[in-house]
């Protein structure tokens, strides 16, 4: 009896396991979008799953948005971004960032800064 008990149990537990990561039936249960004659936009959308974004900008121009939702191991990840003349510039703290400027690489270049080459002319 406690073996079949035992099995019916586990049995369950890979059933709920399996329909928490089957994302596929998630369903939109927010959605809006606008767009204007001159070419500003917004939209934002949710899903039943915990999937939000949203975006505002100019068309061919600018954009900002975000996105928020949970990675398969369950960590929050909110995404925020711009993107413009300077490129797409996304932040947040999932985001890889560069290792520090080693300090004789910032003397290098306040030196370098400090003494700037002077451009000499070579005679004819």
């Amino acid at each position: 009896m406690f073996k079949s008990a035992l099995i019916i149990s586990l049995f369950l537990v890979a059933i709920a396991v399996a329909r928490a990561a089957d994302e596929s039936q998630a369903e939109i249960t927010k959605y809006r979008n606008e767009i204007k004659p001159d070419g500003s936009y917004n939209w934002e959308f949710g899903t039943s799953n915990g999937i939000d974004a949203r975006e505002s900008g100019v068309g061919g121009v600018q954009a900002t948005g975000s996105v928020k939702y949970s990675a398969p191991d369950g960590t929050p990840i909110q995404l925020e971004y711009t993107a413009d003349e300077n490129g797409y510039r996304p932040t947040g703290a999932h985001l890889p960032t560069p290792p520090p400027i080693p300090d004789y690489i910032l003397k290098a270049l306040a030196y370098i800064e400090a003494h700037p080459f002077k451009r000499i002319q070579l005679k004819k």
